[in-house]
């Protein structure tokens, strides 16, 4: 499983990752990618070495627009992300009714291995 975010969604994504290890044997490497453009501007072999796409388990996690986080999360992934506007509470009670937790981002993970496996066992 890769877990993938930027700036301060990071911290989320490893206490995940920490969850994901522990509680249910799957592991997780946790990627910060704070910049796609540079990201992209490496080489081949570090691009693969960071993300393998042998790895098709891939939750992204962004508190803004999902847009162009598929490429990221790949067709088997999932996005946690914000499309729309309006919420209005304080910083933590907005992110946890955005879904912005520990809980959804392993849930969102367990539903990709889980997807992934099925396909696996059915090829």
């Amino acid at each position: 499983m890769i877990l993938i975010a930027t700036g301060s969604e990071v911290a989320l994504c490893v206490q995940a990752k920490d969850v994901l290890e522990h509680d249910h044997g799957i592991m997780t490497r946790v990627v910060s990618m704070p910049s796609w453009d540079l990201f992209e501007a490496q080489d081949s072999s570090y691009r693969e070495s960071v993300l393998p796409k042998r790895i098709k388990s891939r939750v992204t996690v962004e508190a803004a627009a999902s847009f162009g986080w598929h490429r990221w999360a790949g067709d088997d992934g999932e996005i946690i992300a914000v499309d729309r506007f309006g919420a209005s509470a304080p910083g933590g009670e907005v992110l946890r009714h955005l879904g912005f937790t520990v809980e959804n981002v392993v849930s969102a993970a367990l539903r990709v291995t889980s997807r992934i496996s099925i396909e696996v066992n059915l090829a």
